[in-house]
């Protein structure tokens, strides 16, 4: 009988509890689908390992040193699951690192991050729109996704004119590293003189760094300081998407999908 393993990749965080409420649930609920497989967490940030290590004396592997410890233990038949927002630079880093281990097990195959069809798009949307209040003339939902110089980069204007289309046009997305990024949402707010207030909100699975102290902080250079500079009144719902049951179902589907691929 086939031994069974599942292996859930994220980038990580050093932030414990939003390690709980995000990569963790998302787990829970990968587990709950996959009850015959073993399931084991990697993270792609070396960086974010070492601090864990060295703060924490909590170890967790790389996806490399997790499919060798995953061989040594006797499993054929493995799943990958990444937590990634986005087909980009870390889901690439993922993809190079399980190359060499496809002939090592009987059968190794790799769900898509969140944003890979059409259909993914729409279910992501569904899934933040169950969290959000109704449409207010006066408000600007703002997200903050993280992005990348990776040629994935539009995902987030696909995304952000899906929800236009669905009637959402109250909904903003920017960047913190890629296009657009905080100066093309100031130029869209204030192309909508209506709007007095703004909730601002990251897209990332996981509400680190980049919400707390790009997005929310106090500092003179945050999203937050500068929309309220601009004369907005700003409110921060630093929830990531792994919080979402919607975003924890989503992924747990590309994994079944996975595992069902017989190619």
């Amino acid at each position: 009988m086939d031994k069974k393993a599942i292996l859930a990749v994220s980038f990580g965080t050093s932030y414990q509890d939003t390690l709980e409420r995000t990569i963790a649930a998302i787990e829970k609920e990968l587990a709950a689908v996959f009850p015959d497989r073993i399931l084991l967490r990697a993270f792609t940030s070396g960086m974010i390992c070492r601090k864990l290590k060295e703060r924490d004396g909590i170890v967790i592997p790389s996806p490399a040193q997790a499919l060798e410890q995953l061989l040594g233990e006797g499993v054929t038949d493995v799943v990958i699951q990444p937590t990634h927002v986005i087909n980009g630079a870390e889901y690439d880093k993922l993809m190079a690192q399980a190359e060499p281990f496809r002939d090592k097990f009987a059968r190794l195959t790799v769900g898509a991050p969140l944003l890979t069809s059409i259909e993914d798009y729409k279910a992501v949307a569904d899934a933040v729109l169950e969290q959000l209040p109704e449409q207010q003339a006066d408000t600007a939902q703002v997200f903050m996704g993280h992005g990348t110089e990776h040629y994935v980069n539009p995902s987030y204007t696909q995304l952000e004119y899906l929800f236009h289309d669905m009637g959402r046009k109250d909904i903003i997305i920017g960047t913190v590293e890629g296009y657009p990024g905080l100066e093309q949402v100031l130029r869209r707010l204030s192309e909508r003189p209506e709007v007095k207030k703004a909730q601002l909100h990251p897209l990332m699975v996981v509400a680190g760094d980049h919400a707390r102290n790009d997005l929310a902080g106090e500092e003179p250079d945050s999203w937050k300081s500068a929309l309220e500079s601009a004369g907005y009144q700003v409110a921060c719902d630093l929830r990531g998407l792994g919080e979402f049951p919607g975003i924890q179902r989503l992924f747990a589907e590309h994994a079944r999908q996975a595992a069902d691929n017989r190619d």
